[in-house]
């Protein structure tokens, strides 16, 4: 399959959307096309995150992944967090995933940014043995920790 990553704009939300409200299912939340095309929206409005989106040859939506600018005090650095990433069912295991995680690192490098960070579900075997092939590296030193508001 070939798969084209580019950064995504306001006018991919068509494609955008459904593949939004399908990784909110994932996840399970109902279906809400509506609120996952005005979500994305308003993160192009602000301009607060960058969204990353494969295509395949047609130009139909593959996957995406979604951005967000972080800053490190610590080490005086900018960074991003990897919030958001999905494979549509019909693409997966073709390295879609692959070709996003690559292009978010080299997005992030051209910005100048130090590092990127995610989270995945601890019994997320899969999704952790490719994000260590691609050079990942689990955190060992520190825990994570949310406090709901």
């Amino acid at each position: 399959m070939t798969v084209q990553v580019r950064q995504a704009t306001v006018h991919d939300l068509d494609t955008l959307a459904p593949l939004f409200d399908g990784y909110r299912q994932f996840y399970g939340k109902p279906s809400d096309l509506e609120g996952a095309r005005a979500f994305l929206g308003a993160r192009f409005a602000h301009h607060q995150s960058v969204i990353l989106l494969a295509l395949d040859a047609e130009g139909a939506g593959l996957g995406f992944t979604q951005l967000y600018p972080l800053f490190s005090s610590v080490r005086m650095v900018r960074t991003y967090l990897l919030n958001d990433m999905f494979v549509a069912a019909r693409a997966r295991r073709q390295g879609v995933a692959a070709a996003l995680l690559r292009e978010a690192a080299a997005h992030a490098r051209a910005l100048g940014a130090a590092s990127l960070s995610l989270s995945t579900a601890l019994d997320n075997a899969p999704a952790q043995a490719l994000y260590e092939s691609l050079g990942w590296e689990r955190d060992r030193q520190f825990c994570e920790y949310t406090l709901t508001l």
